[in-house]
């Protein structure tokens, strides 16, 4: 199974490879574009190529995993006994009681790990949080209705709740109630800083983490010194932080972390860091969150394979973009045209071995489907052709599929072998 990093905001699933897709009887119709299961890794499919294709640099291109039922099943088995939400709880809260001192780095993991989930930390780079939970102290109040902070009184800490729920009540008669995730106290200054209002449990058994004032203006301030802001026409367009990835310290470098979303599709074909080698995969897996259309993506990729020295970063991406998801292209008739456009620039460009594992790729993600078309009479045109055949020495392809005809409406697509 493969395993998750301990930077989940960075998750990339590795590479495994799969079985091969099996033949049926050639009386039954295969597409070319086709769903992100039952297919062989890309790397495989470069093997099987690679002396038809010559010197083509594509390693690194992982592949999403495809577990089997029975796979599937054991997998639920283990995270069942390792996602046990009591248990993870209890790990976490044994980090907590340890004096900050007394932590060690496995405990920052754990702790890190859980923190990342809580509203108050998201905005926070990751050098932050790992700081932030080495010198956190853990606090409980068993009973409700205690009173954590008076109304003028001098603050010294900036608390999380981690359990439970806190009712703040102001001078005004107002109120607002915080619960798991939130936060209240100080902000990182080391002015004084005096309380407004009154902090008080609403229920029993309310659990805080505490980080002293000195402490919380030293980490969040030090943020500034550990990232690289770039400016454009005057406004931030990108913001990169600096993490070493080990102790020696020869894997360090600046690790995207926020981006206007045109910025983000730039950095596609732009030098990566080592310490942020997955910024593709990652983009591709998220990119839906941020953008309206997979085109906005796809045209800039066309743009820019006109441009000779960009013309290999380009393809790289596409054949991830088709190894790794290729619903994407698969659902959607807009996308298809992209990705016939893309495959016309291969061959005008001469770049057989590129195009050849392309096609590849795209048959190794075939699924098998049965589609009907209707005909009013027998001499109805098909609005498709076919090319191949026993004469030619390979099999049956649809070559042409009339845009917006009923044989593109039935799903049939150019690339399909009968």
């Amino acid at each position: 199974y493969f395993q998750l990093p301990a930077d989940l905001t960075k998750m990339h699933l590795t590479d495994n490879p799969h079985p091969q897709v099996t033949h049926v009887p050639s009386s039954q119709s295969g597409c070319s574009i086709a769903s992100d299961s039952g297919s062989s890794s890309l790397s495989d499919i470069y093997q099987a190529t690679e002396s038809e294709m010559g010197d083509v640099d594509l390693t690194g291109l992982p592949e999403a995993p495809v577990d089997s039922e029975d796979e599937e099943e054991e997998e639920d088995e283990d995270i069942d006994r390792t996602s046990d939400p009591l248990l993870g709880r209890d790990v976490v809260r044994e980090c907590l009681e340890k004096e900050p001192a007394d932590k060690t780095d496995d405990d920052i993991e754990q702790l890190l790990e859980f923190m990342h989930q809580l509203p108050a930390f998201a905005n926070m780079t990751m050098s932050v949080r790992r700081e932030l939970c080495s010198v956190m102290i853990f606090e409980v109040v068993e009973q409700a209705g205690a009173i954590i902070l008076e109304d003028g009184q001098e603050l010294d800490s900036w608390y999380v709740i981690l359990n439970g729920t806190v009712e703040i009540s102001y001078p005004d008669g107002k109120s607002e109630s915080l619960c798991m995730g939130n936060s209240f106290g100080i902000t990182p200054s080391l002015d004084k800083q005096y309380m407004n209002g009154v902090v008080r449990t609403k229920v029993d058994d309310c659990q805080f983490v505490c980080i002293a004032q000195q402490d919380y203006w030293r980490i969040l301030n030090h943020v500034e010194k550990n990232t690289h802001k770039v400016e454009e026409e005057g406004e931030i367009v990108m913001v990169k932080e600096h993490r070493e990835l080990d102790r020696s310290g020869t894997r360090k470098g600046h690790i995207v972390i926020k981006a206007t979303p045109e910025r983000l599709i730039m950095h596609l074909i732009e030098e990566h860091s080592i310490v942020d080698p997955t910024y593709i995969e990652d983009f591709l897996l998220t990119y839906r969150t941020f953008l309206t259309s997979p085109l906005e993506v796809g045209n800039k990729l066309l743009e820019w394979f006109t441009v000779d020295s960009l013309r290999d970063k380009v393809t790289r991406v596409v054949l991830l973009w088709v190894n790794n998801h290729f619903n994407d292209f698969e659902g959607d008739p807009a996308m298809t045209r992209f990705l016939e456009e893309f495959e016309k620039n291969l061959e005008d460009t001469k770049m057989k071995g590129h195009l050849r594992l392309l096609n590849i790729a795209c048959a190794a993600k075939a699924k098998w489907r049965q589609i009907t078309l209707q005909k009013p009479s027998r001499d109805s045109p098909l609005f498709f052709s076919l090319l191949g055949g026993s004469d030619k020495g390979f099999g049956i392809f649809v070559e042409t599929v009339e845009i917006g005809s009923k044989a593109a409406e039935a799903g049939l697509k150019r690339g399909d072998q009968v």
